[in-house]
């Protein structure tokens, strides 16, 4: 038996957290597991979409109601993921905060491990208010892996 199963990564989109989804996917590919891409994302409110659009008119308004950051952060995500080696990629985008989301896809796959980077957790802001990475791992119920990436 694989020492992992489902293997779930956050990504936001950003640099560093790519870093993770490489980590995570080469893990996920060396233990024939699932790998699962998560983002959490607040939807636009529509006021913010009508005044976009009136301000950038009605031919680049597909731009703004077209596909969202979140849904091109799990596509690049996936893409780094498959060089990377991984074989079995499933993508989720979710509407809520980063850690709930991240605990929510854990226990919704049945996942055995949690990839996540460090970005924030050696700020001050992180020390004060709490990052990401620490309250992830504070919180999970597998096996968090915390990935350097900055």
């Amino acid at each position: 038996m694989a020492a992992y199963q489902t293997v779930v990564v956050g990504t936001d989109g950003s640099d560093s957290s790519y870093l993770a989804v490489d980590r995570a996917a080469r893990i996920a590919a060396d233990s024939e597991a699932t790998l699962v891409i998560a983002c959490a994302y607040h939807p636009a409110r529509t006021e913010d979409v009508s005044r976009a659009q009136d301000e950038l008119g009605d031919d680049v308004a597909y731009q703004v109601v077209g596909s969202s950051p979140a849904e091109e952060s799990v596509r690049t995500a996936a893409e780094r993921a498959k060089r990377a080696g991984a074989t079995r990629i499933d993508t989720v985008v979710v509407d809520g905060e980063p850690v709930a989301t991240l605990a929510k896809v854990v226990a919704e796959r049945s996942a055995d491990l949690l990839v996540i980077g460090n970005r924030g957790l050696n700020t001050l802001a992180g020390r004060i208010l709490g990052s990401v990475p620490a309250e992830a791992a504070r919180k999970s119920k597998v096996d968090v892996l915390i990935v350097h990436t900055t």
